[in-house]
């Protein structure tokens, strides 16, 4: 099969289109033909071997993190699909390579895509879409009522994590530029700060959570709006000791990760709040979820441009220096 696989790490130069094996399919897998990926920050990181040390990929390895397909074989012992199937999925951590014509995936997770969205669209939303449910589902809790800050409202986390929000039935508020305001509007957000006119921390508080995508001095700041036992949620943000033990890593690294987050932890403890980093995971229970609410008009995906596969790296680039306007970067193989 064809597929971009890094071959070294830490330049855009190490990503190459070649040749690679099919997949091996398991017992518990589905093989998918590969209709459309998308393009995340996580791509970016892994192929500049920034996550080497809590994903040690093994060079040569195929890059990709999202997908939207139809199945073509099936594993001795998958149940819940079926050669033909239209599904959608963001790979285990350990099995990624959707920048692909084919991929294995377990069957847990995997769903079937959509009914309401094409490949391209499907595609776009299975690891923002996942981070946006366990940052506000699985780990906040978000209740009606509660008020919930997304930053970078028109990314593609971003983007869901409003929707969704609204959703739970919080009072949502976003920054966003001023060029995407009436996007950000659209999807449901309550309260628009532009954060070209306005500092988000001195016009917000009282939150009961924030969901952070940007980490630094931003995340920082965030703590601010927060109210006493609200939480700060970030996806880019220093990892903690708990995302360490999620991991099973040593105790080296456990200390490390302890470490890095120390400054953040001790300043969100003054204020009487919690910091806490997701990486998320695969999981095909919740985009099963997730499709149903898009398929009932709760949840749309934003999709800013889409490139050929053999314009992948181009994709990355495109996204990688800031020209998406807003949403997702896709890939398709039609």
């Amino acid at each position: 099969m064809k597929a971009f696989r890094v071959e070294r790490y830490g330049s855009k130069e190490g990503l190459r289109l070649g040749e690679m094996p099919d997949p091996r399919v398991g017992a518990d897998d589905v093989l998918v033909q590969v209709h459309a990926a998308s393009v995340n920050p996580l791509d970016h990181k892994i192929r500049d071997g920034e996550f080497r040390t809590i994903l040690p990929y093994k060079v040569p390895f195929v890059l990709g993190n999202d997908l939207a397909g139809v199945v073509t074989r099936v594993g001795e012992a998958v149940t819940r699909f079926a050669v033909g199937d239209k599904v959608y999925a963001r790979p285990d951590k350990d099995r990624i390579g959707t920048f692909a014509e084919l991929i294995a995936v377990h069957q847990d997770d995997v769903a079937l895509k959509p009914a309401t969205l094409t490949m391209e669209e499907a595609a776009s939303l299975p690891l923002v879409a996942l981070t946006a449910w366990q940052a506000l589902v699985e780990r906040a809790h978000v209740r009606p009522g509660q008020k919930v800050l997304v930053h970078a409202g028109s990314g593609g986390v971003g983007t869901v994590a409003i929707q969704l929000a609204k959703h739970l039935g919080a009072s949502v508020a976003t920054t966003t530029s001023t060029a995407n305001t009436d996007l950000v509007r659209s999807l449901g957000a309550d309260v628009v700060v532009d954060y070209r006119k306005e500092a988000f921390e001195t016009v917000l508080r009282d939150y009961d959570v924030v969901l952070d995508p940007l980490g630094g001095e931003n995340l920082e700041k965030s703590l601010r709006v927060l109210k006493p036992g609200g939480t700060a949620i970030s996806i880019a943000g220093p990892p903690d000791a708990a995302f360490a033990r999620e991991l099973g890593a040593n105790p080296v690294v456990r200390l490390v990760m302890s470490a890095l987050s120390f400054r953040i932890r001790r300043r969100a403890r003054r204020r009487r709040v919690t910091y806490s980093f997701l990486f998320m995971r695969a999981g095909g229970d919740q985009l099963r979820e997730i499709a149903a609410l898009v398929d009932a008009g709760r949840i749309r995906p934003v999709v800013d441009r889409v490139f050929g596969f053999e314009s992948t790296p181009e994709a990355l680039d495109y996204a990688e220096e800031g020209r998406a306007k807003a949403g997702k970067v896709v890939v398709t193989m039609t």
